[in-house]
């Protein structure tokens, strides 16, 4: 089949290129200048595997005014502020007879993507795999060759024959799919898994493997997950894990799969890029109230986070050393 990625960040460019290698036709598009820009000077995107062993891999990128492919699959890895503009701009390509596969951090997207296509043709999923994209065309896939995972999931909850011909090729590229029927469970999952993990690491600027050594990693995410599940039984979401399941999931991908892997979150805020937050965290907060509950502790994190943007604006370090230069 023939795909495109919209977004071509780092878990776009994963996604892309490791089925470009398993031998599918791959496009991708991008509103990101310096992106799309850069990956055309250098007729291809440079490719690293835990900081070694990097190759230039040529690939096809465009600007979505200029895209004149006709892809059987989309699979779109924007930050979820940036979905509405990315969808507008590429809806002149759309048609009723593709299929969207999307898995981006927190939740809000889909009622954004139902704007465009039926529920039908719709996959969820969540993806544990690690990738930062240290700057304009150049990209580091975290973990070995076939390490990490990932979930998906029809709308409508009922796999057909184009959804087991997406998964078998996403197989193919090492993406390790595993489907499931359980929609919303699915992506909960992964929401519960990025409010320990994306906001813990990036408040305190360390990696999974270096979180998960700390005394206090358990007492924490365990506050996080049962909070999160108390929101989701009252939201009548069934989650694909117990709650000492989700754990031993964050446990095992901190420490085996993604230990050197700073988490998305942080990557954008050291940026001094807005964050996903208020779509993870803020997330099953807003969820809770709407249940009369209140998962004090996601909201306390999310605003954390928020003052830390804050914090980013100022230059703390040139105002130090404007002061030890005057003394």
């Amino acid at each position: 089949m023939k795909y495109a990625v919209l977004g071509a960040g780092a878990m776009g460019l994963r996604y892309g290129v490791l089925l470009q290698d398993a031998g599918y036709d791959v496009d991708f598009v991008d509103t990101w200048e310096p992106q799309v820009n850069t990956i055309h000077e250098q007729n291809g995107v440079y490719v690293s595997r835990d900081g070694q062993n990097k190759r230039l891999v040529p690939v096809n990128i465009y600007f979505p005014e200029d895209y004149e492919g006709d892809p059987d699959v989309l699979i779109i890895f924007t930050k979820q502020y940036g979905l509405a503009e990315m969808l507008q701009r590429c809806s002149r390509f759309f048609n009723d007879r593709q299929y969207v596969v999307s898995c981006m951090n927190g939740m809000g997207h889909i009622e954004k993507i139902n704007q465009y296509f039926d529920k039908e043709k719709v996959l969820g999923g969540t993806a544990l795999i690690g990738t930062v994209l240290n700057q304009a065309g150049d990209v580091d896939f975290i973990g070995k060759s076939g390490a990490g995972s990932m979930n998906i999931a029809n709308q409508t909850e009922i796999p057909d024959e184009m959804t087991h011909k997406i998964v078998n090729e996403f197989q193919q590229a090492n993406l390790n799919p595993n489907l499931t029927t359980n929609f919303l469970g699915t992506l909960m999952a992964k929401v519960v898994f990025n409010s320990v993990i994306n906001t813990l690491c990036t408040m305190f600027k360390i990696r999974m493997g270096e979180f998960i050594q700390s005394d206090v990693a358990s007492k924490l995410g365990v506050q996080l997950i049962d909070e999160a599940f108390d929101v989701c039984e009252r939201a009548g979401i069934t989650l694909l894990n117990t709650r000492e399941e989700e754990w031993q999931t964050i446990q095992y991908v901190s420490e085996v799969t993604n230990p050197l892997h700073f988490p998305s979150m942080y990557q954008d805020i050291s940026k001094q890029r807005p964050t996903e937050v208020d779509y993870i965290n803020g997330y099953i907060y807003d969820l809770g109230t709407q249940y009369h509950y209140e998962a004090k502790t996601h909201d306390f994190l999310r605003n954390l986070v928020h003052l830390s943007e804050f914090a980013g604006t100022f230059d703390v370090d040139s105002y130090i050393k404007s002061v030890v230069a005057t003394k």
